[in-house]
């Protein structure tokens, strides 16, 4: 089983996640969005309570409606550079940290 970053990581990116992160390649990073490589993942769970967003789940966790971007982390995982050490957030990362339905504003 593997970890997947969600919905609520769009517009955010926080980057706590991958600092504690034993793999590296296993984040990728997009303009505004972080994704999980399903190849690479260990599944060791590390990532989930560092997560401000409380973006990241197992796969079987996944929260109904989201079940697409189980698809979408392997598929960006292919094209997105890796991330290996924490950066800042996104400047207004905090403005939309609680606002839900926020697929329409991912940037590939």
């Amino acid at each position: 089983m593997t970890y997947i970053v969600a919905e609520a990581c769009v517009r955010c990116k926080y980057t706590d996640c991958v600092e504690v992160c034993p793999v590296d390649d296993c984040f990728r990073e997009g303009p505004n969005f972080l994704v999980i490589d399903p190849g690479t993942c260990i599944d060791c769970g590390l990532c989930v309570p560092e997560c401000p967003a409380e973006a990241i789940f197992a796969l079987d966790d996944v929260p109904s409606g989201q079940e697409h971007f189980i698809q979408l982390n392997a598929e960006l995982s292919k094209l997105w550079p890796a991330i290996n050490s924490a950066i800042d957030p996104l400047p207004d990362a905090d403005e939309w940290l609680d606002v839900r339905d926020k697929f329409q504003y991912l940037a590939r």
